[in-house]
């Protein structure tokens, strides 16, 4: 019984330990456009801080 609840960790260890993939082409269409758009507001917001040294 112990070998069965150790292979049991084991396996959801191999599992968990693989990192966050997309499982499908939409899960991967939607990662890289919030990558996008974190990029385009990361952007946006140096704009603005570079304004406010401008100005102030």
């Amino acid at each position: 019984m112990a070998g069965d609840a150790d292979e049991a960790g084991r396996q959801q260890r191999v599992v968990s330990g693989a990192g966050p993939k997309p499982r499908d082409t939409r899960a991967e269409r939607l990662a890289a456009q919030l990558k996008a758009n974190l990029r385009r507001r990361k952007d946006q917001a140096r704009g603005r801080a570079a304004n406010e040294d401008e100005a102030g």
